[in-house]
């Protein structure tokens, strides 16, 4: 873990003129999380957050729900103590990474190509640098928010968030007493339509999970025998059902206000009926966004046997499974229609979809904040394929959004940075993030 840099306390120092910095030494935290008991890492970077904040004059309190599984948490008082307060969240740890894979170590937090490159550099360690970076030049500067504001700096996101969020809301609650909205990760991020409009996406839902365990049994016997009750290849035969079916597209509300406002963008009609052309014109992002149009069950992992010679009594695999809003008991139906009647299904961790519409003042604020910064932003509601610790927050009733600004160049694979190889975020996408983020909290 870097030190502390007191010259970054001094007069002079801004968001965007620390931002980069910050970004870089959080990334250099190695917070793998390997979905364990595992998290070294993410003490560190409480610690550090928690040191980053009470240097310029707050009182963070770290809680730790296991050894090492550590989030930072403080609450910034506002001008207006009678209005609602905003949640501004985010995660510390990230996923693994095999460094032979990299061009640049991927916890190096190196600055090259006019990016930060390494684990976590969009996700999301960008939106943490940012709001630290923010809120240490709002202190340093006396300017206090319009409203109180809650910080979170999570453990355990990549897993299910049940040593971070789920934490927090199931045994300190309150800490959010009073918080009605909230901004987290895999939002407000760019899409260059031409030289004259630029969409920003704001997430507003996420799909469900159902992570599963797959069980068949079987006779055990000799390799050498016949044997038709091969516990092995039934199952395999039912995880190839599942990973070849292709699920019915199914358009949310979410998604057709996305379609409205992109054909709108384009000045050209969308057919939800003919996804695949409509994909062909979203670029960079057609793959973060066609995940949005289905459900999914994608296998990823299988365990059988002991020897080469030893049929086994057994067979598992694991499913990621992900439903749409309002979609859940027609996921569970088809899946358990292609498993067939010799699969037994457990779930390992299941999380409800979310849904919000795309208004209010909090939208405005975005819009406003995204315009002044670029002239040419219109911010537009998404659905994200995944989940995130908004699933969490909205327990306690809170409206979540997905708002961490990025502008990206037009070429850039933003979807493929999200746990892929060489993941990295632009210096000048964090500078512009920083700036947004400073005016969204003016304007909310």
């Amino acid at each position: 873990m870097s030190e502390s840099n007191p010259a970054r306390t001094g007069p002079g120092v801004t968001a965007e003129s620390e931002v980069v910095d910050l970004c870089s030494e959080l990334i250099r935290i190695d917070t793998s999380n390997y979905g364990d008991h595992s998290g070294p890492g993410e003490r560190a970077a409480a610690e550090y957050i928690a040191e980053k904040l009470a240097e310029v004059g707050l009182e963070p309190r770290i809680y730790e729900s296991h050894k090492g599984r550590a989030s930072t948490v403080v609450r910034i008082p506002g001008e207006d103590p009678s209005r609602p307060a905003l949640l501004i969240h985010g995660h510390t740890d990230v996923v693994p990474a095999n460094a032979a894979d990299w061009t640049h170590d991927p916890f190096s937090g190196e600055i090259a190509d006019g990016c930060v490159w390494g684990r976590g550099a969009v996700d999301m360690k960008d939106m943490d640098a940012m709001t630290l970076a923010v809120v240490r030049d709002r202190m340093r500067s006396g300017r206090r928010p319009p409203r109180d504001i809650v910080l979170a700096f999570l453990a355990d996101e990549e897993a299910g968030g049940t040593y971070g969020a789920r934490f927090l809301v199931d045994k300190h609650p309150e800490l959010f007493e009073g918080v009605t909205e909230a901004i987290g990760e895999v939002g407000g991020f760019s899409l260059t339509v031409n030289e004259d409009l630029r969409l920003y996406l704001v997430e507003t839902a996420q799909k469900g999970m159902h992570w599963m365990r797959l069980t068949v049994d079987g006779t055990a016997g000799h390799g050498s025998m016949t044997n038709t009750d091969n516990a092995i290849t039934e199952l395999c035969e039912a995880v190839g059902r599942v990973g070849r079916h292709q699920w019915p597209v199914r358009v949310t509300k979410t998604v057709r206000s996305f379609l409205d406002e992109l054909s709108d963008a384009l000045g050209t009609p969308l057919d939800p009926d003919d996804m695949e052309a409509t994909l062909q014109k979203l670029g960079g992002i057609a793959k973060m966004i066609g995940a949005t149009l289905r459900n999914s069950a994608a296998p990823t992992m299988l365990g059988a046997g002991y020897k080469v010679n030893v049929i086994p009594g057994q067979a598992t695999a694991h499913i990621d499974g992900r439903f749409l809003p309002g979609y859940e008991e027609e996921f569970l139906a088809d899946l358990d229609r292609l498993l067939g009647p010799r699969v037994r299904r457990e779930d390992v961790h299941t999380d409800k979809a979310l849904e919000t519409s795309f208004d209010g003042d909090l939208v405005d604020a975005m819009q406003t904040a995204l315009r002044a910064e670029d002239p040419i932003a219109r911010a537009v509601p998404y659905m994200l394929s995944g989940g995130t610790d908004a699933k969490s927050f909205d327990d306690l009733g809170i409206r979540c959004f997905g708002f961490a600004p990025l502008q990206l160049p037009p070429d850039l694979d933003f979807a493929g940075m999200f746990h892929g190889v060489d993941e990295r975020v632009p210096v000048d996408g964090l500078k512009f993030g920083a700036r947004v983020l400073d005016r969204f909290i003016d304007a909310s």
